[in-house]
C-alpha cells in the first residue's frame, strides 16, 4: 500500500549542460552524497551535529531514539525520490539523520547567534552562507520535510529557541522569498514535500485557475507566448500595468479595470536557480496546473528588451540592481524556452487582455493616436477637428440655455 500510495517529490534533473541544478558547497540527501567536490563540510555536518544532540545529558538516548524513527520510515523516505538510491540501510539512514541535525543546528545558529561559534566556517567566511542556502532550494539536494520534522521534535532544542521547524526555515529563507516576509512567514507553517516545495508554495496563487471561455484552442495550451504582446506594445495599446497589492502572491497576477496587476519581484542573485529548480518540480509533479511555469512564460511574453524591463521597474513591479536590463531579459527568456507548460494557468488572463484591446474606448484611442503620429499635419488636423466640434457642442448649449432662461 505504501509503494502505491507513495508520491515521488525529489528528483534529477535531466540537463547535463546546466550547473544551475547542482550544488557547490554542500550535499543534502543521497544524490550527491559522497561528491569529492562537496566533501570540505563533510566533517563540518558532523560538529553541526554533536552541537545539537549534546545540549541534552544523554546523547546516546538521542542519538537511539532518532535512529529508530529513522528505520521505521526508511521505506517512506527511499519512495520520495524519483530515481534509484544506491546506499545500503544503515547508510541511507546515516545520511538522514546527519542533513537533518545540520539543517536543524543551521537555522539554530541563524536566528540565535549566540549559538555560533567564532571559527564557523559558514557564519565567518564571507559569502559562504550564500552559497549554502543556494544549495538547499536545489531539487537535487532535497531530503522530505516530514523526515526533518521527525527528528526535530526528537532531538533537544534550545531553550531560547521558542519556534517551529518552519518557522526557523522561513526566516533563513527571508532574502529569498519575492513578497513582503511579513506576509509570507505564515505560508512557512503548511505542509511540504520539502525545503523546495515550502518556497513553492509561499509564491503559488491563492485563486483557483480560471478556464477561458474560448477552451477549444490546442495552440494556446502549446504556445501561449504568441498570444501576448509585450509590456510597451501592450501600454501604447491603452493597457495599464500596476504593481499588485503588498500581501499579493508573486503569482497573484490579475487583470482588472484595464489593468495588468502583477507583484512586485526583487531580481536577486540566485532568483534564476530558484525558478529553474521551481519549474523542473512543477514538471514531475502530478498536478493540472504548472503556476511556476506559467509565470515564467508570462514575463516571457511581456519582456522582449531591455525597455520593457525598465518600463515595469518604473511601475514598481521589478526592483534589481542598476544596469542587469540586458540579464534580466536573457533569464526571462531562457526560463521560457527551456520547459513547455502542460497546462498554461494564464490563458484567461490573456483572453482578458486581448479582448480590452480590441473593444475599449481607450485602446481606440490609443490606436488612433498611433496612426495619425506617423503624420504629424493629419494628427493636428485631426486633433482641431475635435476641438472645433467640442466648441461647437458648447455653443449650442449655451444657446439653448440662454434661450430658456430668456422664456422664463
Amino acid at each position: 500500500m505504501e509503494d502505491i500510495s507513495s508520491l515521488k517529490v525529489i528528483f534529477r534533473v535531466n540537463n547535463q549542460n546546466d550547473k544551475s541544478y547542482e550544488p557547490n558547497k554542500i550535499s543534502i540527501g543521497p544524490f550527491h552524497n559522497g561528491n569529492q567536490k562537496l566533501k570540505q563540510l563533510e566533517d563540518h555536518k558532523w560538529r553541526y551535529l554533536a552541537a545539537l544532540l549534546n545540549r541534552k545529558p544523554n546523547l546516546e538516548e538521542s542519538l537511539d531514539s532518532c535512529v529508530k524513527a529513522l528505520r521505521e520510515s526508511e521505506h517512506r523516505a527511499r519512495n520520495c525520490y524519483g530515481a534509484p538510491i544506491n546506499l545500503s540501510s544503515n547508510d541511507f539512514i546515516q545520511t538522514m539523520l546527519l542533513d537533518s541535525c545540520f539543517l536543524i543546528e543551521l537555522f539554530l545558529k541563524f536566528s540565535i547567534k549566540g549559538l555560533r561559534r567564532r571559527n564557523d566556517v559558514i557564519f565567518t567566511t564571507r559569502g559562504f552562507l550564500f552559497d549554502v542556502r543556494r544549495d538547499m532550494v536545489l531539487l537535487e539536494n532535497q531530503i522530505p520535510l516530514f523526515v526533518i520534522q521527525q527528528i526535530f521534535h526528537l532531538v533537544p532544542i534550545p531553550p531560547q529557541c521558542t519556534m517551529s521547524f518552519n518557522e526557523l526555515a522561513s526566516r533563513f529563507f527571508k532574502n529569498m522569498i519575492p513578497g513582503d516576509f511579513e506576509f509570507l512567514k505564515d505560508k512557512f507553517n503548511q505542509e511540504g514535500y520539502h525545503l523546495l516545495d515550502l518556497l513553492r508554495r509561499c509564491i503559488i496563487p491563492t485563486y483557483s485557475k480560471m478556464t477561458p471561455k474560448d477552451d477549444h484552442n490546442d495552440d494556446q495550451h502549446s504556445n501561449p507566448d504568441s498570444h501576448l504582446d509585450y509590456a510597451r506594445k501592450l501600454k501604447r495599446a491603452g493597457v495599464r500595468f500596476k504593481k499588485g497589492k503588498y500581501n499579493s502572491l508573486l503569482l497573484d497576477v490579475k487583470f482588472e479595470h484595464g489593468a495588468i496587476l502583477i507583484p512586485h519581484l526583487k531580481i536577486h542573485e540566485c532568483i534564476e536557480e530558484l525558478f529553474k529548480n521551481l519549474i523542473a518540480l512543477e514538471s514531475h509533479l502530478d498536478d493540472d496546473t504548472q503556476q511556476t511555469t506559467s509565470y515564467a512564460f508570462l514575463m516571457r511574453c511581456l519582456i522582449h528588451s531591455e525597455k520593457d524591463v525598465t518600463f515595469l521597474r518604473k511601475r514598481g513591479i521589478l526592483s534589481y540592481y542598476e544596469n542587469k536590463e540586458k540579464e534580466i531579459v536573457g533569464m526571462f527568456q531562457k526560463l521560457g524556452n527551456e520547459v513547455t507548460a502542460k497546462d498554461f494557468y494564464y490563458l484567461r488572463l490573456i483572453e482578458q487582455v486581448n479582448k480590452y484591446k480590441t473593444t475599449s474606448m481607450n485602446a481606440k484611442w490609443e490606436k488612433v493616436k498611433r496612426g495619425y503620429a506617423k503624420t504629424p499635419l493629419s494628427f493636428s488636423v485631426c486633433a482641431l477637428a475635435i476641438i472645433l466640434l467640442v466648441l461647437t457642442f458648447v455653443g449650442v448649449f449655451f444657446s439653448v440655455l440662454s434661450f430658456f432662461l430668456h422664456r422664463s
